[in-house]
């Protein structure tokens, strides 16, 4: 079978790379040939991520930074423009977790630290690469949300509403971009052998699990130009587009 290499000179940026979806997220966008904008807080991470793409032939950007660093995040845009002029593709995957609690008993500086990640760094990054991904001959953005969004069981109300909201906000900012050549969709994931699913269900047999290697292929796909959805909802788990 032909390699994919669908991405060749396209420019992705991906958040939460060092590690589990979003370090097995860019190795898959390398694959395809495109040059990775690697961001996430560790190093180390980036570093070794940076050896497995150049392993692949394949070229990367790496940017140690906190979301919550709005800032940050805008001059990460502005290098993006004035090195690029364009950004072809976005993998908005970091997120936390936050603690499994009575809503009554959420900490004020816990609730913020969550919502501050998983919702208010993905609008700071649409704020800021919205205009390169219209750019685009093609951009494509994905965010990285959860079916916890929807189920909003007892005691993962931090959780849920901190992806709700994100559905919520990718929902709207999709259909603003119905009249451009970019998209805008939301995939979960399911469970993923990844750090946070074994904080969130500590006794959970991980090897009963897919392997964030194994899912990545399908997050990348919503990036290739080909794509048509807008507005819409891949879960892992069907394989099936659905609705917001």
């Amino acid at each position: 079978m032909a390699e994919n290499k669908e991405l060749a000179g396209k420019v992705v940026l991906i958040t939460g790379a060092s590690r589990g979806i979003g370090y097995a997220a860019a190795l898959e966008a390398a694959r395809r040939g495109a040059h990775v904008v690697a961001v996430a807080r560790t190093v180390g991470g980036l570093e070794e991520l940076d050896d497995a793409i150049q392993e692949l032939g394949s070229s990367a950007t790496l940017v140690p930074l906190d979301l919550r660093d709005g800032d940050a995040i805008d001059r990460v845009g502005a290098a993006i423009y004035e090195r690029w002029g364009h950004l072809d593709g976005l993998v908005a995957n970091a997120g936390l977790l936050g603690v499994l609690s009575p809503v009554s008993h959420i900490k004020p500086d816990e609730f913020d630290k969550v919502m501050a990640v998983n919702v208010t760094a993905n609008y700071r990054l649409l704020r800021s690469l919205d205009l390169l991904l219209r750019q685009s001959e093609a951009g494509r953005a994905v965010f990285v949300s959860s079916s916890a969004a929807r189920s909003a069981r007892p005691f993962w109300g931090l959780y849920a509403a901190s992806k709700a909201a994100l559905d919520a906000l990718v929902k709207s900012y999709a259909g603003e971009l119905e009249q451009s050549k970019a998209r805008a969709n939301i995939f979960y994931p399911g469970a993923v052998r990844t750090a946070m699913r074994a904080k969130a269900m500590p006794g959970e047999d991980p090897e009963t699990l897919p392997q964030p290697t194994e899912i990545a292929p399908k997050l990348i796909d919503l990036l290739s130009p080909t794509l048509t959805e807008n507005g819409r909802l891949f879960d892992m788990p069907s394989g099936k587009f659905g609705d917001l």
